[in-house]
Parts: C-alpha cells; sequence; structure tokens
C-alpha cells in the first residue's frame, strides 16, 4: 500500500491542546458560542460529532465565524460521511473505527483522518496505510492504561488520543503516558450547562483542563 501524508497534521492536531472536546450540539443557535467558549479557555482543537442532523451545518459555521478554532468531524463511519465532513469545512475527521473503504476515501481526499483502534490488529491495519496517530476507543473499556502501556512497547512509535470513559478524574493519568499526545471528553461541553447558555462556565472548565494537564 502507498503511504500518504497523513503524519504532520495528526501530528498538529493531537498536540495543540491536551484535551479535545467532543461535542454533540444539539441546537444550531449553539455551535459558534460553544466554540467561542472553549477557544477562550485554550483549547483551539474540537470535534463536532455526527450524532445530530445538525452537525455538518454546526462544522460549517464554527468554521467560518470562530477564529482560531481547529474544527474537526468526529464519529465519521463511511467515505460519504468523510466527504461530507470535509465539503463542511472540516480539517480533519476522527471516527470510531476503522474499514478499507474509509481509509481509502481518505487517502483519496484532502483532510487528516484519525481513526479509531481497540486492539493490535485494528492499529497494524491502519499502520499499512502510512498511519502512526490513532484515537483509542473506547479507551476505558477496551483496557485503558494498561492496555496502552502495554502497546507502547511493541508500538512505540504510535501516538493515541483516548476516547471513552475519560474524566476530569483519570484524564491526567493518561496524559502521562508516552503514547497519548491528548484526551476526548465530553466534559467540557456539559450538556446541562450547555443548554443553560453557560458560556462563562464552558470558558472555566477549558481553562481548568488546561492549566491542571500535566
Amino acid at each position: 500500500m502507498t503511504k500518504n501524508n497523513w503524519k504532520v497534521q495528526p501530528d498538529i492536531i493531537l498536540n495543540t491542546s491536551p484535551v479535545m472536546p467532543v461535542m454533540v450540539i444539539q441546537d444550531l443557535d449553539d455551535a459558534v458560542p460553544l466554540a467561542r467558549a472553549l477557544v477562550a479557555g485554550g483549547i483551539k482543537v474540537l470535534e463536532i460529532t455526527l450524532r445530530t442532523p445538525i452537525a455538518l451545518d454546526a462544522i460549517r459555521l464554527i468554521s467560518q465565524e470562530v477564529e482560531g478554532a481547529i474544527v474537526g468531524a468526529g464519529t465519521i463511519t463511511t467515505p460519504e460521511h468523510l466527504k461530507a465532513a470535509e465539503a463542511a469545512g472540516a480539517v480533519f475527521a476522527i471516527s470510531p473505527g476503522l474499514t478499507p473503504k474509509l481509509l481509502a476515501a481518505a487517502q483519496e481526499g484532502t483532510i487528516a483522518l484519525i481513526p479509531g483502534i481497540s486492539t493490535l490488529s485494528e492499529l497494524m491495519f491502519g499502520m499499512e496505510y502510512g498511519l502512526d496517530h490513532f484515537k483509542f476507543f473506547p479507551a476505558e473499556a477496551a483496557g485503558g492504561i494498561p492496555m496502552l502501556k502495554s502497546i507502547a512497547g511493541p508500538m512505540p512509535n504510535v501516538t493515541f488520543c483516548p476516547t471513552g470513559g475519560i474524566s476530569p478524574e483519570n484524564y491526567n493519568s493518561y496524559l502521562q503516558l508516552s503514547n497519548v499526545a491528548c484526551v476526548g471528553g465530553s466534559w467540557l461541553a456539559p450538556t446541562d450547562v450547555v443548554k443553560a447558555k453557560n458560556w462563562a462556565k464552558v470558558t472555566d472548565l477549558a481553562k481548568q483542563a488546561i492549566e491542571r494537564a500535566v
């Protein structure tokens, strides 16, 4: 298989902030103020999951209106999702898993794909496509910190963003691992805080996550 040029861009994405918010946007009016609140708190890399009908519109708005935001699409599961995210303005994509069709589509596209893996076989398959940056998902359910430590032995040059079960209580333990660049979590944009449009609280949560990161 031909290696691609995914190495530099994922490295920048995963090393810009220690925490990447996993955002499920229910109300399009919340998209821009939520993103601005996170950026104001020091978190620039934003993952907007394709779990709602307005997700692509949210990606488009944030990409156009929020200065400093590095906007990506999450929950990418098909080549069609990848193309739609790219058209909406996303500069990276994150998938919960990986398939041959999805990786082939990413090679033909112009944005970085950071696919999810939970086993060494999946990891080796992704590496055959030239990838060395992955989402580890679902992190806690798939073995968590012990699993990532075990992977680091035979695969020392692979970097991860663990997601799934990551919280303010355990994220620093993940960040201490040599093969973890950042973590993904939903606690930076809690549903109740977003519904209340308490953007100052979101900014505070972002600042705390940055300040407390190892």
